[in-house]
Parts: structure tokens; C-alpha cells; sequence
């Protein structure tokens, strides 16, 4: 009993590890392959984009380059994740970078190209599922965190990420 009892206290305080993470308690490699820990960017609201550059929804990316430009000095972090997880991705991050950059001059964050849904799915996409029930369901899903990492809202593809019901939340949390 006593064994059964310091197991299950074990396995509760893991599963409350597990709940009580935020955004800031995750990285991410960027599309030139270094390590971007996002604690770095606590008290700053970060909008999440899963991208992809042979998609419908691609010219999205001119309006998150927009919206960097409108609100980089006010510490919005915009961290786009390319991914192949709707086969509408590019072959490989080179290729992605160029293409970004050329078509859209990004500079924003861009990450290395990762999955987005499913058990190989980036860390931060498999804590929203289970932390929030958040998945993308296409390309180009958005995802509003707070100062504190917490998800405060999430748009379909639909929804243009320079849109009023985007950016007046934005107003909201800089």
C-alpha cells in the first residue's frame, strides 16, 4: 500500500509539472538552426503561425510581415512554423528561408520546417492539444499567447493575422 501510495504521489506531481507549463517553458530551433528558447520573450505576447508556402493561405505571410513591422517596437514576438503536416510545405529549410525572405521579407522568427499535428508533432503543438485542445486543422492557424505563456486566443486560416479580431487583442496585452 505504502509503495502504491508513493507512486501515485510521484506520477500526480508529474502530471501537475506537465499542466502547469507555459509557451516560456519550450524552444524551438529556427530556420538557420539555432536553439531559440522562448523564456526569452516572457512578458512579451507571442503570436504563433503555422505557415506553409505552397498553401491557399501563403499570402498571409505578407500580412505577418505587416503586422511585425506594426508591432515589433511594441514587443509583439510573431514566430512562424513552417510545416509539412498538410504536404504544403517546401522540401527543406533552405528553401523555405529563401522563399520567405524573397517573397515576403520576413523577419520575423521562422523555425526550422516541424510537424504541427500528430504523435511527431513539436512539442509546443502537443502541449496545446493536451493543455488547451488546440490542433491545427490547416495551414496558417494562429495562436495568441500572453505575457505569462498562456493562450488567450485561436484563429482559423480564415481569419488574416492583421485582422481587427487579432490585432484589437494585441492592443489589449502590449
Amino acid at each position: 500500500m505504502r509503495i502504491f501510495l508513493i507512486t501515485l504521489s510521484i506520477l500526480l506531481t508529474s502530471i501537475g509539472s506537465i499542466m502547469a507549463k507555459n509557451l516560456y517553458n519550450f524552444s524551438i530551433q529556427d530556420i538557420d538552426g539555432n536553439t531559440v528558447n522562448l523564456d526569452k520573450f516572457k512578458g512579451k505576447p507571442i503570436l504563433l503561425v503555422n505557415t506553409a508556402s505552397r498553401c491557399g493561405f501563403t499570402k498571409q505571410y505578407a500580412n505577418l510581415s505587416n503586422l511585425h513591422r506594426e508591432y515589433f517596437e511594441k514587443n509583439l514576438v510573431i514566430i512562424g512554423t513552417p510545416s509539412n503536416s498538410f504536404h504544403q510545405e517546401l522540401s527543406n529549410n533552405e528553401e523555405v528561408k529563401e522563399f520567405c525572405l524573397v517573397n515576403y521579407e520576413t523577419k520575423f522568427i521562422i523555425s526550422e520546417i516541424i510537424s504541427v499535428v500528430g504523435e511527431n508533432a513539436h512539442p509546443i503543438y502537443s502541449w496545446m492539444t493536451s493543455e488547451y485542445n488546440e490542433t491545427p486543422k490547416w495551414n496558417f492557424y494562429k495562436y495568441l499567447f500572453d505575457g505569462e505563456g498562456q493562450l488567450v486566443k485561436s484563429w482559423s486560416s480564415m481569419t488574416k493575422p492583421d485582422s481587427s479580431k487579432i490585432t484589437s487583442l494585441i492592443d489589449e496585452l502590449i
